[in-house]
């Protein structure tokens, strides 16, 4: 399964330039691993990070103007890092699976003269085949909705090295007599608010485009509340559940129906973390509503979920998540801790770990949090703690660069113990 290596951000609300992993043009640096965590004190940049994704998925889906407005962030003015010039930008260096070849995908948003956000620019690059060092070459070259696109696995162009403007590749590169022109295409967008990978990647000749648009549309980020969890929808089995939740219920009934084996398993685990519990299940109301029944040992009436904690209500619905047949290649979630309690963190923070292997058909997982609880159970290289520079924006680092601190863990002493005795603080 695809998995993102490195992820640079800039100009995004506290992130003025924040580097997380690895990039096409920083070797050296030790890549994402399959579980991803970020910790830090309130106020210095987690939910910046944590939205910095949910907002490149929200370009996708639904535009970049409308992404700046969406989920309170208030327009592009808001979201821009304040008093920085330049667009907003973000650098994405994935790998479709494991041996590939890493593939780059760059963003840019501005303001257009009428102060309306657009794409100033987008590119997508891959190195060539024994390529192990140099530029990588580019496969899609967009300019303010313009650009070229190369169509299969064709290398493309390293137009960082020829100086070659938009204008220059459609004279030179886009022409079916010359050899170079044979795989290429000119690309001219109708609305540069659309991302162009939306629209070239549903072209089957666009191999590379299609599968990172459908990588980035696959992402899940959990913007879960339990209030949402405890609505009554209508009945019917859904196979996903939504960022919200509100399909809590209906993904019980697909499960119960098409994964009984999955579902018990959840139910194993769910009663080992919340005591009493001994099944899980729906009822449907004469008006077609679905309740989500919770039966409890000891009493003859189930409880429904209008009735059950925050708490309960979050390990289930992650459980599913974690459970789920056809896994999300990019699991993305902001502090799993709130509501629940504490001893059930480390175990938590195991059941994510366990699910995050890099290998096929298993979910890459970002978490963002503040509790010393669910670290305890993390290695230093899954661990990055984000702080707040002199100049007010944020900073990052990986907890193993720290010498002190990798010695210390090696040694047995739990980081997140560590961290509460603040030996991850800047020094």
């Amino acid at each position: 399964m695809a998995q993102i290596e490195g992820f640079r951000i800039k100009n995004f609300k506290a992130l003025k330039d924040v580097t997380i992993g690895k990039l096409w043009n920083t070797q050296y640096a030790k890549p994402l691993r399959p579980l991803t965590v970020v910790i830090g004190k309130n106020g210095v940049g987690k939910s910046s990070l944590f939205d910095a994704f949910g907002f490149l998925a929200d370009c996708l889906k639904f535009g970049v103007e409308e992404a700046c407005d969406m989920r309170g962030r208030g327009g592009f003015e808001k979201i821009k890092s304040k008093g920085q010039s330049g667009p907003i930008e973000f650098e994405l260096y994935f790998t479709a699976d494991k041996g590939a070849r890493p593939i780059t995908y760059e963003l840019a948003i501005d303001l257009d003269r009428h102060k309306r956000p657009f794409v100033t620019k987008e590119r997508l690059r891959q190195r060539r085949k024994g390529q192990k060092h140099g530029w990588p070459f580019s496969f899609l070259i967009l300019e303010n909705g313009k650009g070229v696109a190369w169509k299969g696995e064709t290398d493309g162009i390293q137009e960082e090295k020829t100086n070659y403007t938009i204008e220059d590749i459609f004279k030179i590169i886009v022409n079916p007599e010359k050899e170079e022109g044979k795989n290429t295409e000119k690309v001219e967008l109708d609305d540069n608010r659309k991302l162009g990978i939306s629209t070239i990647g549903s072209l089957k000749q666009h191999q590379r485009i299609s599968f990172f648009r459908k990588f980035i549309e696959g992402w899940y980020l959990s913007y879960f509340t339990p209030d949402a969890a405890r609505s009554l929808p209508l009945a019917g089995p859904q196979k996903k559940l939504n960022i919200h939740g509100d399909n809590l219920g209906n993904v019980v009934q697909y499960m119960e129906r098409e994964h009984k084996d999955k579902f018990q398993k959840i139910l194993n685990q769910i009663s080992a973390k919340i005591p009493g519990i001994t099944s899980i299940d729906t009822e449907k109301t004469p008006d077609g509503r679905l309740l989500l029944r919770f039966n409890s040992q000891g009493f003859r009436d189930p409880f429904y979920s209008q009735q059950m904690s925050d708490g309960t209500l979050k390990v289930f619905a992650y459980l599913l998540l974690l459970e789920d047949p056809d896994p999300t290649p990019f699991l993305c979630i902001e502090e799993p801790e709130n509501g629940l309690y504490h001893k059930l963190l480390e175990s938590l923070a195991t059941e994510f770990r366990n699910k995050a292997t890099g290998k096929k058909n298993s979910s890459q997982i970002f978490i963002t949090t503040h509790q010393p609880y669910f670290v305890d159970a993390l290695d230093p290289e899954e661990v990055w703690i984000l702080d707040k520079g002199e100049d007010g924006f944020s900073t990052i680092r990986r907890a193993s660069d720290d010498e002190l601190v990798k010695n210390m863990v090696a040694e047995g002493l739990p980081l997140g113990s560590l961290w509460y005795s603040d030996y991850l603080d800047a020094r």
